[in-house]
C-alpha cells in the first residue's frame, strides 16, 4: 500500500526534510511531489510556505498480495465438471512455477524473481525474468516480452518504479542491502547510449560559448547517467541544481588549467 504525507516548510527542501524526518525513512525511499511552491510575500504579508506531499510504500504490501493465492483454492470447488475452463488458470500459473524450476538458484535470485512474478501478474503481464550478477556488485534484472512498453512507461518512468517496489521488497528485513537493477528490452541501454551522446553534444556547446549548458528536468538515475559520461570530460563540470521533480543537471564550461580531480561529478547522484 502506498502512503502520502503532507508537510509545509519556508523552502521546499524544508518541508521534505520534515516529512523524512517524521517517517523516519532517505530521501531515496521515498517520491516527492511539489504541491506548492514557497513565496514570500511583501514585507512578510501573504507569504505561502512551501507544501510538499512524500509518498512511500509501506510493509503490508506483501501480505495483501498473498491474499488472492491463498483465495484460488477455493474457487475450484465451484466448478468441479468444467474442467476445461480451469485450463486456462493454469497456463497463467506457469510463471509462479520458475522460482521452483530453479530451485538451485541463490536465495536473492528466488526472491527477486518471485516478486517480480507476483507483480507482473497483477499488471496482467507475463515476462522471462533473466537475473545475473552486476559490475560492482548487486543484480541486474532483464524483463522480455510483449507488453514491455507498460513496463517501461513515458520516460522509464514505470520501469523505476518497479525497480524501486523491487529493491525495497527485497531488501524489506535483510540486514545486507541488496541493490537490484531492473530493465526491460535493453531500454536502460539504449537510454544510456542516448543521455551520452545528449550530455557530449552539451559539453562541446559549453565549450564553444563558454557558458553554462543546462538540461531538461531529468529522474536522479538520468542525471547520474550524465555526470558519469562527463565526469573526465576536459574543459566541463558538471552539477544538478533545482527541486524535484525539476532537478536538472547543469553542464558550465572551466578553464583548462583546473585539475580534473576537482570536478565535482562524483559528488552529484541525486
Amino acid at each position: 500500500m502506498i502512503n502520502y504525507l503532507e508537510k509545509t516548510g519556508k523552502t521546499d527542501d524544508e518541508a521534505i526534510a520534515a516529512a523524512l524526518e517524521e517517517i523516519g525513512l532517505d530521501r531515496d525511499d521515498v517520491s516527492v511531489e511539489i504541491i506548492e511552491r514557497a513565496k514570500p510575500g511583501f514585507l512578510g504579508i501573504g507569504s505561502v510556505p512551501a507544501r510538499v506531499r512524500v509518498s512511500w510504500e509501506s510493509e503490508d504490501e506483501e501480505p495483501e498480495a498473498a491474499a488472492p493465492a491463498a483465495a484460488a483454492p477455493e474457487k475450484a470447488p465451484e466448478a468441479p465438471a468444467a474442467q476445461t475452463k480451469t485450463a486456462a488458470p493454469a497456463k497463467q500459473s506457469e510463471p509462479v512455477q520458475a522460482p521452483a524450476a530453479s530451485a538451485d538458484e541463490p536465495e536473492d535470485y528466488q526472491r527477486v524473481r518471485s516478486f517480480l512474478t507476483g507483480l507482473l501478474e497483477h499488471m496482467g503481464l507475463e515476462a522471462d525474468i533473466s537475473i545475473t550478477e552486476r559490475e560492482g556488485g548487486g543484480l541486474l534484472v532483464d524483463l522480455q516480452g510483449p507488453g514491455m512498453g507498460a513496463v517501461i512507461g513515458r520516460r522509464g518512468e514505470t520501469l523505476d518504479a518497479i525497480q524501486h517496489l523491487t529493491n525495497y521488497a527485497v531488501n524489506h528485513g535483510s540486514e545486507k542491502h541488496l541493490r537490484i537493477s531492473v530493465d526491460a528490452e535493453n531500454y536502460r541501454a539504449k537510454r544510456e547510449e542516448s543521455l551520452s551522446r545528449l550530455a557530449e553534444k552539451m559539453a562541446e556547446k559549453a565549450i564553444k560559448y563558454k557558458r553554462s549548458m543546462a538540461l531538461e528536468p531529468m529522474n536522479s538515475y538520468e542525471r547520474h547517467v550524465i555526470h558519469t559520461a562527463l565526469q573526465n570530460y576536459e574543459g566541463v563540470t558538471t552539477a544538478s541544481t533545482g527541486t524535484e521533480p525539476n532537478r536538472r543537471v547543469v553542464v558550465s564550461y572551466v578553464r583548462s588549467e583546473q585539475p580534473a580531480s576537482r570536478k565535482p561529478q562524483s559528488r552529484e547522484w541525486a
